[in-house]
């Protein structure tokens, strides 16, 4: 994964008027922080996020970011959090983390399924039980996704953790056995109904029985 380019100034005003003012004049509020970095104030143009959630598909991607303040100085960040309106969608406010480059990072990884699964051809139904996995990495050796090929999946297979083809960089934070993606059938989906009906139905006359 890329650095990509971010430039923010530093933000001396505080309140929810000055954060008022900022997203008035186009820009959003944020600040930056970590474990050995005293919080900066920052604003941003949103447009600068965009692009970079265009170029890298992930909030994931670590980021070379510039902070003006008469001087500029330089820091390896990642966004942590990205507050948006709910109708909208405008961004409202970024926290960035500053991370050191040569330590490893615990981050959530998007799962992405390619291909059209056998068994789903089939008449069975494909089902994608986790759509994020945490992985421990260097920040950049972060992947964009983790990518699962399902064409070969037939009614009844499951793919697990410990069969992806992961890289010797990239820890998964996940025991081997977690289900990621199933094929389940719609005769066994039958079955389990009609099974329940039945036990639902003996009960019934059990009850019948003991009323009388």
């Amino acid at each position: 994964m890329e650095l990509l380019e971010l430039t923010a100034n530093v933000r001396h005003a505080k309140g929810k008027g000055n954060s008022r003012d900022l997203r008035r004049r186009g820009f959003i509020p944020g600040v930056l922080y970590g474990p050995k970095t005293e919080p900066i104030n920052i604003a941003v143009d949103p447009s600068d996020l965009e692009k970079i959630f265009k170029h890298s598909g992930s909030n994931q991607a670590p980021l070379s970011l510039t902070i003006k303040n008469g001087e500029s100085i330089k820091k390896t960040a990642m966004i942590k959090d990205l507050q948006v309106h709910p109708v909208s969608r405008r961004f409202l406010h970024v926290d960035l983390y500053e991370v050191a480059m040569d330590k490893k990072i615990q981050v959530g990884v998007p799962v992405v399924l390619t291909g059209t699964a056998k068994g789903a051809q089939a008449g069975g139904t494909l089902q994608l039980i986790r759509r994020e996995i945490d992985v421990l990495c260097l920040p950049m050796d972060i992947p964009e996704s983790i990518m699962i090929d399902v064409s070969g999946m037939q009614i009844g297979d499951s793919i697990h953790v410990q069969d992806l083809p992961i890289a010797d960089n990239i820890e998964i934070m996940a025991d081997g056995d977690v289900t990621l993606v199933t094929v389940s059938g719609a005769m066994a989906e039958e079955v389990a109904e009609g099974e329940d009906l039945e036990e639902e139905s003996a009960l019934s006359e059990d009850e019948g029985e003991d009323e009388k």
